[in-house]
């Protein structure tokens, strides 16, 4: 129960605070993954393992002791240690205040504004979008990143207390600077894009199912099974897929990537996305993260009865 209190109370912190703004400690992991890419770096799957290995497991080993040595001491005090890993894993908060000024600029029908924004949480040529594209990136970015920023975390929390939170967000955050299929990250990024790929497996599924129980259930799921294979990666699909299909709007297609219209498979169905879509796939995912939370609560009572009856 101590460790259900601790993700209620991370996941407050997150929404009272949010993201530290100074002094991120994902700062500073960034800088130092760079720093083991200039040293390490050759064109070579071999040296990409040895470069994931020395960047993530050191550091998770070390939240595991801090638990280990918190525990010791006192069961509240790793409690609090264990929503503070927690609250700096989780990016609830910030999802909302990165997605929220899309929807606002759309609504304001200020086009380079709605671009501008949008420009700051996807990775394509927002130049070259019309109100239609930037409000479905918006809302594909939302979806994608619940699993990413919120329900990953809160799954290998769930399993492995706050060293799972530390070892997904470490993996994740390499993945998105080393995951890439280009010529130099092709070999080397192969062990962070496979970590993060193993590790959003589950996560990624669940946060599929969680969708499709807060909107429309058949929907999601229709497109989850039709879809969600045709997309380039394995867990983005089903997320998005499902996502999509839960809001009952059209995702996907045709993306602009440095200078070049790229051919995407379409993702859900119904309406066209506009700045509601993405207020509505805000709300989905706040709410996933509060129907995760209750069903770990119960699950936890039910335990703590048993195992004291």
């Amino acid at each position: 129960m101590l460790a259900v209190a601790a993700m209620w109370v991370a996941l407050l912190l997150d929404r009272v605070l949010g993201e530290p703004r100074r002094a991120h400690p994902l700062v500073g992991y960034g800088r130092l993954a760079q720093a083991i890419e200039r040293a390490l770096y050759r064109d070579s799957r071999a040296r990409g393992v040895m470069a994931w290995l020395l960047a993530v497991l050191p550091l998770t080993l070390c939240a595991a002791a801090l638990q280990w040595a918190t525990l010791r001491v006192s069961p509240w005090l790793a409690a609090l240690y264990s929503a503070g890993v927690l609250y700096l894993c989780v990016g609830l908060r910030s999802l909302d205040e990165h997605a929220a000024p899309v929807a606002r600029a759309l609504r304001a029908q200020d086009l380079e504004a709605a671009r501008a924004a949008v420009g700051r949480i996807v990775s394509r040529d927002t130049q070259a979008l019309d109100a239609e594209r930037v409000a479905a990136a918006a809302t594909e970015s939302v979806l994608e990143n619940g699993n990413d920023a919120v329900f990953g975390a809160l799954f290998w929390f769930a399993l492995l207390g706050p060293a799972g939170a530390v070892l997904y967000r470490l993996a994740n955050t390499l993945d998105a600077m080393w995951g890439y299929r280009t010529a130099r990250y092709e070999r080397y990024g192969w062990a962070a894009a496979r970590s993060d790929d193993a590790l959003n497996y589950l996560p990624a599924r669940l946060t599929a199912l969680t969708y499709a129980a807060l909107g429309n259930a058949g929907a999601a799921l229709r497109c989850w099974r039709s879809q969600a294979p045709a997309w380039d990666s394995p867990n983005a699909g089903p997320v998005m897929a499902a996502g999509a299909g839960a809001l009952r709007v059209r995702l996907g297609g045709a993306a602009p990537y440095h200078g070049v219209w790229e051919s995407r498979p379409l993702l859900g169905e119904g309406d066209a996305p506009d700045a509601a879509a993405i207020v509505r796939a805000q709300s989905l995912v706040r709410r996933g993260a509060l129907l995760w939370l209750c069903v770990l609560t119960v699950i936890a009572a039910v335990a703590t009865y048993v195992f004291n009856y």
